[in-house]
């Protein structure tokens, strides 16, 4: 006959193990993500923040939520599964929006991956801002006066999508040379339930609209020059470079862009578009505009508007 196990019991008065909370874990995760020396530039900011996001989304809290559970405990289960993306996060060095498929801006999910750039755009903040639509100051009349507008260079078509939730009179149509990033971007505008009024179009910037003029149009194009494209940090390499590439000085792009907006522009229209580090470059290419640089509180001089009536 077999031997039965003893059955082990906790010894009376021995006191439970304390519990590992959500709080907890997540100083335990930034302390490895800082000493591995990350670079936290794809939707976090620092490593608390990619803690809180990496800890946060596997759990299944909303990036806002997380702080409200501080003391909820982790099992296990979800303990390991979080360590081996920590793992992963340093010996690969990919973003952790990449590892996780998830990326939020201003509080929206999208799915995202390597098909597309990581969102983190200064655009998305601007575009919700009192800049738009204002009560005392307003680049547009009122949100509901946006009745087209257009995403070029849209990756994952968040900025597209966030465009749409902002004015919801708007048609969007959003230009992707990338068809892999096409696809991504239309999942996006499925998820989101958009597809009547958000279109994914494929081409080079301008090419596939024929003509067609708008309201608003938006952009955070490649603005990376030579010596910046030299240097980009271990996670960008993860990403399409096609999405970073500006050329010689960064803004090859970004001029051809300024050329022809005024063909697509409706006459009370105007361009957003984004820059990076070049509004020296641009000023002096265009010394007749008048670059309306627009701030957040993560930027300055890195966002730019012009009227229609400035470009014709």
């Amino acid at each position: 006959m077999k031997k039965k196990k003893p059955i082990r019991t906790r010894k009376r008065n021995a006191p439970r193990p304390k519990p590992v909370t959500v709080s907890a874990l997540i100083r335990s995760v930034a302390v490895q993500l800082k000493k591995a020396k990350l670079v936290f530039a794809h939707g976090t900011t620092d490593p608390v923040a990619e803690a809180a996001f990496i800890v946060g989304e596997t759990l299944g809290l909303h990036p806002d939520d997380v702080a409200a559970h501080p003391d909820a405990p982790v099992t296990a289960a979800k303990r390991m599964k979080i360590a081996k993306l920590v793992e992963r996060r340093i010996h690969t060095r990919k973003p952790a929006a990449y590892l996780l498929k998830r990326i939020y801006m201003l509080g929206v999910p999208f799915t995202i991956d390597e098909r597309a750039i990581v969102p983190r755009s200064f655009l998305g903040e601007i575009l919700t801002s009192e800049t738009f639509a204002g009560e005392n100051f307003s680049l547009v009349p009122d949100e509901n006066s946006v009745r087209t507008a257009l995403d070029l260079c849209t990756g994952s078509g968040c900025l597209a999508i966030l465009t749409a939730m902002r004015f919801p009179k708007a048609k969007v149509d959003a230009v992707e040379l990338s068809k892999k990033a096409m696809a991504l971007a239309n999942r996006n505008v499925a998820d989101h339930r958009l597809k009547k009024r958000v279109r994914i179009l494929n081409g080079d910037l301008f090419a596939p609209l024929k003509g067609k003029r708008y309201d608003l149009i938006i952009t955070n194009p490649p603005y990376v020059d030579d010596g910046g494209m030299k240097s980009l940090p271990p996670e960008c390499l993860h990403e399409p470079s096609m999405a970073f590439d500006g050329g010689t000085d960064g803004l090859s792009i970004v001029r051809r862009i300024i050329d022809e907006a005024p063909k697509h522009l409706n006459e009370n229209g105007g361009l957003l578009c984004e820059i990076g580090r070049g509004r020296d470059v641009l000023e002096r290419a265009y010394p007749d505009l008048k670059f309306l640089w627009l701030e957040t509180e993560d930027s300055a001089g890195e966002v730019f508007w012009l009227d229609a009536s400035q470009l014709r």
